[in-house]
Order: C-alpha cells, then structure tokens, then sequence
C-alpha cells in the first residue's frame, strides 16, 4: 500500500501525464476510431447489398427510388429505404434528388462488376463468414490451438472464390503471367500443370480456357473445395482436361509435372518447408513453380496502413488460425515477404527465385525453378 506521501507523488504523476495529452491528438485518434465503425457497418450494408442485387441493379438502373428499386428485387420497401440511406451516408450512393438513390459510376467496378479486377463483392461475402466461429476464435486466444477449416460457413469459400476469381480472371494471364513469356510458350506448346491448393479451381478454369493443349490437376486437402472446383470445372466446359482430387500435397504429389502453381497457399500451409519441399520434388528437373503470395514487407514494422490492416484481420480470422488448427507454423497472412520466399525455396532445393514485374498492390508473382 502506498503512504499519504507516496499516494500524492502518484496522484501528481497521473496529473502530469493527463496533461500533457495532446487532445489534437486523442481527438484525431477519436476520428479515426469512429471512422473504422463507421466502415464495419458500412462493411455489413455493402454485404447485403452485394447478396440482395442492389448494387447490381443501381448499376444498371441508377437512379431509383426505393418502391421502384423494392418491386424489382422483390424485397421490403422499408428495409431497401435505411439501406438506402445508409448507403449515401457512407459515401457509396448518391442521392441526386430527394427520394431517389444513384450508384456512381467510379462506384460500379468495386460493388457491380463482377467480371473486373477491382470487385469486392466477395471480399464483403467473406468477412462476415469469416466472424461466425468468433467465439471458437476467442478461446483459442486464451487457450491456443485454432479454428478448423471445416468450422466456417460455406459462404466463406463461395466469397474466397469470388473474390479471386475475379483477379484470376482479369489479371493473371495478361499481367502475371505476361512477365514470364517462357512460362506462357509452354503452356501454349502444351504441358502438365498441378495447382496445390486448388479452392475453387478458378485459377486452372482460367488457365485451361487459355490453354487448351495443357492439362491441369487441382489438389487440395479440404474436400468440400475439391467438390465446388468439380462443379465449376463441369459448368466452365473444361473438365475434359481439368480434374481435381482430394490429397494432402504436403505428405507428396502423386506424380511430377512441368508446372506447379500455388495461390496465396503457402502462407496458409501447417508445415510450410515440407510443402514446398513436396512441391519441389514434384517438379520436373526443365520445369517451373509458380507461388503466388501476399505483398508484404520483409520488415514487419514496414507493413502498415489500410492494406496491410486487412491482411492482419485475414490473418487472425482466418489464415494464422487454420494454420494453428493444424498445429502449424501460423506464418500469418504476412508471412511469406520476398526474403522468406526465396530462403524457404533454396531450403528446400530450388535454384533460382524470379518476381514478376507486374505491379499488384495484393499479391506477388514468383517464377521458382529447380
């Protein structure tokens, strides 16, 4: 216990510190605090806008009123009003006269195209998604160990489809891929392409409409993503020469292949190095390894900023914790920089570590060969 001249000495340096706050500062961080509410809720709105057609149907038939805007989706009038409202509040609609509700065209890309490289609409699906095992989430933080896979909702693997099915789509053949002009030659000529980490298989889809004198098979351990990637293989037209299976590609692939890609896997991955050291082996010796991974610093105190808070956020949703559901190294999303890629990759046996040129202010593109 503190006496009468201690308790005072104490009392003055609580006094001190309280004034010497820099209120601009408390009320700057205040702004800002509120601001990142303010977003969540946005967050939400945008989720249901992006699942109910309204932004879609703005897109196309800007500007509506609410009546109108209820009777074409068939929804409640009152609910589509608030959202409305709350909408143009946030900066994202527009009302350009009273009653009657506009999507901006700068606006479209990221909330109505899906087919374009800038739509979020399944980065909104994901994020709630990505909160509903918040109190499995929650025990581990006092407990460890992780949250499985297999405890998410579905709609989180349809919004991670969406989500890079549109950069797959838009960028990856033109933009990635164009930086390494051998790698497009061969696919052309004609070769075998395994995908680790498959999802969806939106990334082989993709390549296989490009390149139909290659062949492509997509593993991945989570069977539930092996059975959507056969259904979008099926609906895409491509499942002639795009087959998907079920297998733990960390314990070995069964076979080798001139090309093997991987999409923002490793960071996820239990046990990294015996991953890539699976992938290298399986890797003919004249071949290529594609890894697409995050776009982060070397420094983690370099990895600031609206960006790099996002990953953070993927990663204690989402990435570090299915990593520790598994007992696995929970390198997090950031954590595949430049300078761990290519010690991981010379680990393992790799020779050379070439990043692509394409500027992407998510991902990054590495050709790795043996």
């Amino acid at each position: 216990m503190l006496d009468d001249s201690q308790e005072g000495h104490h009392t003055m340096a609580v006094q001190r510190e309280s004034d010497e706050l820099d209120e601009a500062k408390v009320e700057a961080f205040m702004e800002k605090a509120l601001g990142d509410i303010s977003g969540t809720m946005a967050m939400g709105l945008c989720h249901l806008g992006d699942r109910l057609g309204l932004f879609k149907d703005l897109a196309a038939n800007s500007p509506a009123g609410s009546e109108e805007l209820a009777d074409r989706l068939d929804l409640n009038e009152r609910y589509v009003r608030e959202w409305l409202r709350g909408m143009t509040a946030a900066g994202y609609l527009e009302e350009p006269e009273p009653g009657r509700f506009a999507l901006p065209a700068e606006h479209a890309p990221a909330l109505a195209d899906e087919s374009g490289p800038m739509f979020l609409g399944g980065v909104y699906q994901m994020l709630p998604a990505a909160m509903a095992p918040y109190e499995r989430l929650t025990a581990a933080f006092r407990s460890g160990g992780g949250v499985g896979q297999s405890d998410y909702p579905d709609i989180l693997w349809d919004g991670m489809s969406r989500f890079t099915g549109s950069w797959f789509e838009s960028v990856m053949v033109d933009d990635w891929l164009s930086t390494f002009p051998h790698v497009i030659e061969r696919l052309e000529r004609g070769v075998e392409v395994a995908d680790v980490g498959c999802g969806a298989g939106r990334a082989l889809i993709v390549l296989a409409k490009a390149f139909p004198r290659s062949r492509f098979v997509g593993f991945d351990n989570f069977p539930g993503q092996v059975e959507r990637a056969r259904a979008n293989a099926e609906q895409a037209g491509v499942a002639d020469r795009v087959t998907f299976e079920t297998v733990d590609a960390a314990q070995g692939l069964p076979g080798r292949y001139d090309l093997v890609t991987t999409f923002d896997v490793i960071h996820d991955a239990a046990d990294p190095k015996r991953l890539l050291a699976a992938i290298r082996a399986a890797v003919r010796d004249d071949g290529d390894y594609l890894m697409l991974e995050i776009n982060c610093q070397d420094r983690p105190q370099d990895n600031v900023g609206p960006v790099a808070s996002m990953f953070y956020g993927f990663s204690v949703f989402y990435c570090m914790t299915t990593s520790l559901a598994n007992g696995g190294a929970a390198l997090g999303t950031c954590g595949m920089p430049e300078a761990v890629v290519r010690s991981l990759c010379t680990e393992v046996g790799f020779s050379s570590v070439a990043r692509s040129t394409a500027e992407d202010p998510f991902n990054v593109l590495y050709d790795i060969r043996p």
